[in-house]
């Protein structure tokens, strides 16, 4: 399976001093930096070499179509590409400059996507790690299948249960395991434009 760095594995594979997420708030940083901490106290040496040969992006063409797969922009590693806060005019300026019909993108936790007058689609896919935080307890991902002129989000379902009392083995904050077990996100909500904002619990 061929996949891309993010922002975690760049900073864990180049043993930066922070996830490099691109959160400016003191909260959202104060859980963000707890979170790196215990994943680059727990990564291996080997598993740092593994993540140094991951590719910032991937380029394909299918049906003539152009698509490029990124983690948070074509720009930046960590830009949240958020639906509210993403115009069409701005986003068909992003796929030219990018040579893209198509732009795969993450980062921001929350799924959407959106079909250009132009014929250009940005699909954000979501999240494995981490509900939406729309009080489901799965997670999502996109699928870009033959012939599919969208991507189908679809959920993820796990043993969420089982991995917040792991979590709570480990001391990791109860603002984390709460958000396994509720699918409402309790930190990094900073970041949040007003709209996405609105649509959780907090």
């Amino acid at each position: 399976m061929t996949t891309i760095a993010g922002n975690y594995d760049e900073s864990l594979a180049h043993r930066r001093p922070d996830c490099g997420c691109g959160y400016t708030h003191p909260s959202d940083n104060f859980f963000a930096q707890l979170s790196y901490e215990y994943t680059n106290r727990r990564t291996t040496d080997a598993e740092r070499g593994w993540l140094l040969k991951l590719p910032p992006a991937i380029r394909f063409t299918r049906g003539g179509r152009r698509y490029l797969l990124c983690h948070g922009s074509p720009r930046r590693t960590n830009e949240f590409l958020w639906e509210s806060a993403c115009s069409d005019a701005f986003l068909m300026r992003m796929l030219r400059e990018a040579e893209a019909e198509t732009i795969v993108c993450a980062h921001t936790g929350i799924h959407w996507q959106r079909t250009l007058a132009d014929g250009g689609m940005l699909v954000n896919a979501g999240a494995v790690g981490r509900p939406a935080n729309d009080g489901r307890t799965e997670t999502w991902y996109a699928l870009l299948g033959a012939g599919r002129e969208e991507a189908g989000f679809l959920p993820v379902a796990y043993d969420f249960e089982g991995l917040a009392r792991e979590m709570e083995e480990e001391a990791l904050p109860p603002e984390f395991v709460e958000t396994i077990r509720t699918g409402w996100w309790t930190t990094c909500l900073e970041i949040l434009p007003a709209k996405e904002r609105a649509r959780g619990k907090f």
